[in-house]
Parts: C-alpha cells; structure tokens; sequence
C-alpha cells in the first residue's frame, strides 16, 4: 500500500490504527502514532519525532494517538512536527490536507471510528474492534485520550478480518483499549465470527480485564482450537488495598480465580499480565503481594511497569513511593517474572508445539513461546519439536 511511513509507539491498537492511517497522507509524509501509558512513552515519542527529522529529512512529521490527544499544544510548539491530529481526527482524510496546524477535537464526544487493521509483517494482522474506556483507574490517563468505551460494528468488524485473511494474514488478534467491553461481552463477538469465518483458523485476544471475561468466552477456551491460549490480562497488582486505590475492579483472590478457571478450561493455556511496581503508597509487604502473584497466576509473560504518575490523574495526587525504591520494585518483578518464564521454556524442551513463522525463521507457538526453526519461511505452520532454549527462544524443528 503506498502513503506514508508509520513510526507506532504503544500498543497493538496503535499498530493496527497506523497501518488504517498510511493511505490517507500523502508519500511525503511521516505518520508518528504516540502513547501516552507513561511518562517514558511520552519521551520515546518526542525522541521517536526527532530522530525521524534528522534521518528522513525533507518529510512531513505528522503526530498522533494519545500523546498528542492529551497534550496537543507541546508537540504543535516542536519545530520537527508539520502537523497535530487527535484521536477524533486522525481517521478524517480532510484533515491532512487541510491548512490547519493543530487538529484535536473533543474526543468525549467522538463516535466510533472506522474499523483499524493492519498486518504486522503480513501473517498476523491487529484488528480494532473498540475503542475507549469507561473505567477510570486513578493511573490511568488513556480514557482521556481515547473518551468513553465505543463498540465497532460486528459486520464491519467481520467484513474487516474477512479482507485481511483475504490479503494474506494467518493470524488475526482482536485489539483494542477494553476489548472484553466490546457490546457489553467479548465472547458472543468471538463465537459468531468463528462461526461466520471458517477460514478464521488462529484467532488471537490482547489484553483483557480479568473480571470481564464472560462465560460465552470461559466456552470458547474450552471447546474451540481456533481461539489461541494465550492471554494476557490487565491485572497490575497483587493487593487488595492497591488494587482498590487503583479503582481495579478485581481482588486479588478473583485475578487467581480466573486463572484457575482458564486452565481448567484448557490444559494448555498460559498467562501474560501487566504489573505496575510503585504504586502511590505501597508499602513493601503489598509490594511482596505484588510479586507472589507472579507464581499465584503462573504468569509466564509479565509487561512490568514502573509506575509513573500521570497528569491530572488521582494517582498522581496521591503520597508517591520514592522513585529509587519504585525502580527497585520493578527490577525484583522483571527478575521474578523471567525465573517464571525461563522454567516454563525449559519444560517445553522435548514437547510438539504448534507454530506460526512470521519473520527471520522466528515465530510463536500457539501458547505465545518464542520459537525460531532453521530454514523456515514466513507464513510457514506445523507441529515443530522443541529440541532446546537459547536465551529468551526455543529452538524447533518442524516435523
């Protein structure tokens, strides 16, 4: 597809919106979708801008996404950016050829946006089926970039995946800010789109809330091969006192439940999570609860994030923990949670897993383990034998 370069920071709905954008600016323009989950994302963007100037001189920068919704005047003063479009108005294809500068409407006030999907590396393809989110967590800013929770149509949603498998993608992950919200419940949207798309044959969920997964999805994991077993749930912290200051909605006896209950559905399910270390009081025995809970969920791929206070948020008013010890906390949860992880790829030595080669003779099994097989091809798929580890990769050959 011609149309602009993309520079996507954060996450996978950020990917699939980006490739939905290039069409709509012209060739000599650069496309910088932006995050705003921390105050680090922040910078990468404002460095992500820079560096694409000095490299690609000559093109427009264009920026977007939440850093942008949020904070709109400081990006339009950088004199790198030709132009600042909020999330309202990123899908507008007037506004990119309009003379305004600055473009950000009110997105508390915006409707839903055109279904986003997009290919990464053209064998898995990020599919957006919402957008927003109604829960308000007190660390939480991205409600304000994103306004309230908004469901896409299920047609334009099916007719969507239906392109993408069409163009060649193997694999298809249901993205979005809140996606076990979508139309009140996720499941019922995964069960008719298996059931409208046989050639639907990997079906991927990013993250979801713990205490949303709905029992038409609990029976989807049971029964059907097709919706891959892996999942990632937005669970970031192991205390209850954290967790309520947090405005989460979950315990932690019902975060462990809900893994309970996923693996007994499925024998071979495994468990990603967030984790923020260093929220706004923690003291080091919530802390500690904090990092049991990287055993008590089996958590084999853990997102660890320092908290960072964001601005105009609850949290960020809160008595903050001081920022050598919140940098430590996160440092014991990343080694934890790789001692997790490591014993979970050696005991996959020696076993079948079913994988999906999408780049440089890497890929994932359907578990989400990290595997390269020697000589594959992308887009290649099979049983492969696990035959040993390196490093943070399983070594395979298919058989």
């Amino acid at each position: 597809m011609m149309g602009a370069d993309t520079i996507t920071l954060g996450c996978r709905l950020n990917f699939a919106e980006s490739e939905a954008m290039r069409s709509l600016a012209g060739d000599d323009a650069i496309i910088i979708n932006s995050c705003a989950v921390t105050n680090e994302a922040v910078r990468q963007t404002r460095q992500a801008i820079r560096r694409a100037h000095r490299d690609r001189p000559g093109r427009r920068i264009i920026v977007t996404g939440c850093a942008a919704q949020l904070d709109p005047q400081s990006f339009a003063a950088m004199p790198e950016v030709s132009k600042v479009l909020g999330n309202a108005d990123k899908f507008r294809p007037e506004a990119y050829t309009s003379e305004n500068r600055l473009q950000v409407s009110d997105v508390t006030a915006a409707s839903a946006p055109p279904v986003a999907a997009g290919f990464l590396s053209r064998v898995r393809s990020f599919v957006a089926v919402q957008t927003g989110c109604d829960h308000r967590c007190t660390f939480c800013s991205i409600w304000q970039a994103r306004g309230r929770s908004r469901s896409l149509p299920y047609a334009a949603v099916r007719d969507a995946i239906a392109r993408e498998l069409d163009a060649g993608a193997r694999e298809i992950v249901l993205t979005g800010v809140d996606i076990t919200s979508y139309d009140g419940a996720l499941g019922p949207l995964c069960q008719r789109l298996l059931t409208d798309l046989p050639g639907l044959t990997r079906l991927r969920l990013s993250s979801l809330d713990s205490i949303e997964i709905d029992d038409a999805l609990m029976e989807l994991v049971a029964g059907e091969p097709r919706l891959l077993p892996h999942f990632h749930l937005s669970l970031q912290a192991g205390d209850d006192l954290i967790l309520k200051r947090m405005k989460r909605r979950h315990s932690r006896a019902e975060a462990i439940a809900t893994v309970e209950r996923l693996k007994m559905a499925r024998g071979d399910v495994t468990i990603g999570a967030d984790l923020i270390a260093g929220f706004p009081t923690e003291t080091e025995e919530q802390a500690r609860n904090s990092l049991r809970l990287v055993d008590d969920c089996d958590i084999v791929a853990a997102h660890i994030f320092p908290f960072s206070p964001r601005p105009d948020t609850p949290a960020a008013r809160m008595p903050q923990v001081e920022r050598e010890l919140v940098k430590a906390r996160a440092a014991r949860l990343r080694e934890a949670a790789a001692v997790r992880r490591t014993a979970w790829l050696d005991r996959l030595k020696g076993s079948s897993q079913r994988v999906l080669i999408e780049n440089g003779e890497k890929g994932h099994s359907d578990g989400f383990a990290p595997i390269r097989i020697a000589g594959s091809r992308r887009g290649d798929e099979g049983l492969a034998r696990i035959v040993e580890r390196d490093g943070d990769l399983l070594v395979g050959i298919f058989e």
